[in-house]
């Protein structure tokens, strides 16, 4: 039974980048996936690498690899047992690349500014 509930990032228009992401990895790639974010729902922070790694600050990477390749998942964990899936990419070199890193990061900001923006003040 999982202990954590993982969630798309969804942008201002609607979309969901990283299930876009998935959706369009091979069936086998696909499959990993869901291995992958089963253990993630099931050990949360505490799963080990080689399946994740912590990046930065709150994020933290989903690592498998797929048929055309090494694939990155980029989340972070939200207030309880909450955890935001950011950013897919497949990932071509050794270090994962900034570009990756900033977008995952402008989506946790944009995240949790939409949160707070939702909560109103009684005066």
């Amino acid at each position: 039974m999982a202990n954590f509930e993982s969630l798309y990032y969804k942008t201002k228009n609607g979309r969901n980048p990283v299930k876009e992401f998935v959706d369009n990895l091979s069936f086998k790639a696909q499959r990993r996936f869901f291995v992958k974010i089963d253990l993630l729902e099931d050990y949360g922070p505490r799963l080990p690498e080689p399946h994740a790694k912590k990046l930065e600050n709150d994020l933290y990477e989903l690592r498998f690899e797929g048929d055309d390749g090494i694939v990155r998942i980029i989340y972070f964990f939200y207030i309880g047992k909450t955890i935001i899936l950011l950013n897919g990419f497949k990932k071509k070199t050794q270090k994962t690349p900034r570009r990756e890193i900033e977008l995952a990061k402008n989506r946790m900001a944009d995240y949790l500014g939409t949160l707070s923006a939702c909560i109103v003040k009684e005066g």
